[in-house]
């Protein structure tokens, strides 16, 4: 048996130093008999045969107690719960290791991906009319507005071999750019009532609380103006550090990519709780948002193929002739189509992401986080 050293308040003697009678041994609990006392054959209250663990032991951990030279926890502070029967050591008191919507600390990105996968199969009847419309809508308008407001002509060559641009070029690619600008900004706030209100659903449902597609939009149309406002200030400060670099800019969209739900559930500083969430566990904030990204970056190479297939099939000036017209407006709202399950999952993977980084700073569950929406 290890020699435990001896700690302030303990009541034991010091180890070698003879112990009084009937003393108990290393502050032992209140009713605890000494081994040898009681009735031939009785087993003392508190006392295990040799070779048998303890009550609660659950392996190397030292569960309950700090391992030898360990710092004890001051009383009456928070700190993680022992390891135990379906828990993970560093557990806050008070996480719930079933909870349908938070990730445990430390549960690792299985368990993640299996709540990403359940919100989507609760929710996915009430998430998808909500894609469809807020973000599948307004990326098959853009396309469609693409097609008849792209510049049209082709460069030709002058006398001296230089390039010439076609006539009106620079009026087509004003209006081209200002027609595309616009639209964005008007559907951007839908977009922004669409985020809200698959927060809100993803959120009531891992609560079990009642959904219904027009408490969400409502819900989602009171946030609507200010997601939209930090959605635009967000996109400023990523495209403003992709013009000195693209890894600046990419490196801004990592670290900002949970102000969304910061800004729903906490209403302050989306901004600066997103990039301190993500620098302070930056491994983990990292890899989860990089799954969303990657379903992101799959969506866009598939419109990208899309795109060219209509290129090839259709030509460069498709909107000149009727049959080519319509093939190619076919192609850009199925290419928008492609994108929603792109969609749900940035929707789901982010605010699973963010309920993980909330259990990570101290105790919570979908309950709460479903009355913090409001």
């Amino acid at each position: 048996m290890p020699i435990v050293p001896d700690q302030p308040g303990y009541d034991s003697p010091h180890p070698g130093a003879p112990n009084p009678a009937g003393q108990p041994a290393w502050g032992a609990p209140p009713g605890w008999t000494a081994p040898g006392d009681g009735p031939p054959g009785h087993t003392p209250q508190g006392w295990n045969a040799p070779g048998t663990p303890p009550p609660g032991w659950g392996g190397p951990a030292y569960p309950g107690y700090p391992m030898p030279g360990a710092a004890y926890p001051v009383p009456g502070a928070a700190y993680p719960v022992p390891a135990g029967p379906g828990t993970y050591a560093g557990w806050f008191p008070g996480i719930d290791p079933q909870d349908p919507l938070v990730n445990p600390p430390h549960a690792g990105i299985g368990p993640w991906f299996a709540r990403c996968v359940a919100a989507l199969r609760r929710g996915w009847r009430q998430l998808l009319p909500i894609v469809l419309l807020s973000q599948v809508v307004p990326a098959a308008v853009i396309g469609v507005l693409t097609l008849v407001f792209s510049p049209e002509g082709e460069l030709a060559t002058a006398p001296d071999g230089a390039p010439v641009l076609p006539a009106g070029f620079w009026g087509q690619m004003f209006a081209f750019y200002g027609v595309l600008l616009s639209a964005g900004l008007v559907f951007g706030l839908l977009q922004a009532a669409g985020w809200a209100a698959g927060t809100w659903v993803v959120a009531r449902q891992a609560a079990g609380e009642p959904t219904g597609l027009g408490a969400a939009f409502r819900y989602g149309l009171r946030r609507a103006l200010g997601l939209w406002g930090w959605t635009l200030l967000v996109s400023l400060l990523v495209m403003i550090g992709s013009c000195f670099c693209l890894l600046p800019g990419l490196y801004a969209a990592f670290a900002l990519a949970l102000f969304g739900p910061v800004y729903l559930f906490e209403r302050r500083e989306p901004i600066g709780r997103a990039w301190r969430m993500f620098h302070s566990r930056f491994g983990m904030v990292l890899g989860r948002v990089a799954l969303v990204m990657a379903v992101l970056v799959a969506s866009t190479v598939l419109d990208a193929v899309v795109g060219g297939i209509s290129g090839a099939v259709f030509g460069v000036e498709p909107m000149t002739a009727v049959g080519t017209a319509i093939g190619a407006v076919a192609l850009a709202v199925f290419g928008a189509l492609l994108a929603a399950p792109a969609y749900l999952a940035q929707q789901v993977g982010l605010v699973v992401t963010y309920a993980e980084q909330r259990a990570q700073e101290g105790p919570v569950n979908a309950a709460r986080l479903a009355a913090e929406l409001g």
